[in-house]
């Protein structure tokens, strides 16, 4: 009974944190002038408890592991909620095929420039004439 229970409470603490961290970032959203989405912001608030250490990474990882054992189920009502926009999809297929043909290459290129200028570095002590 007593593992039972330590288990309903790793998962539930999970989700506590999981949850707070996501309705601090919809509270913070909403106090911005600009827009940007509370999940992302309780994304990053997650992100920094858990690097600066002060949440330990087990009180979250029973919940994470269930959210991304279970996440292609998770997308099933967006997929459905999709299908009501496909006027509008289908009026605007270009510019939108347009622009996630360009966002995929400029982020192809970045990362490719990035990669070869970080790996292209000469480790500081290594003779070049060897």
């Amino acid at each position: 009974m007593s593992v039972a229970l330590s288990t309903c409470w790793r998962y539930l603490r999970a989700f506590i944190i999981i949850y707070l961290c996501l309705y601090a970032g919809i509270g913070i959203s909403a106090l911005l002038p600009i827009t940007i989405p509370g999940s992302i912001i309780g994304m990053l608030i997650l992100f920094l408890l858990l690097g600066l250490q002060i949440v330990p990474v087990n009180w979250v990882k029973p919940g994470c592991y269930l959210i991304i054992r279970y996440m292609a189920l998770l997308f099933v009502p967006i997929s459905v909620g999709v299908m009501n926009y496909t006027d509008i999809l289908s009026a605007q297929f270009g510019p939108i095929v347009v622009s996630c043909v360009l966002s995929t290459m400029l982020v192809l290129i970045i990362v490719g420039y990035s990669s070869h200028r970080l790996h292209s570095k000469p480790i500081v002590g290594e003779n070049k004439d060897e």
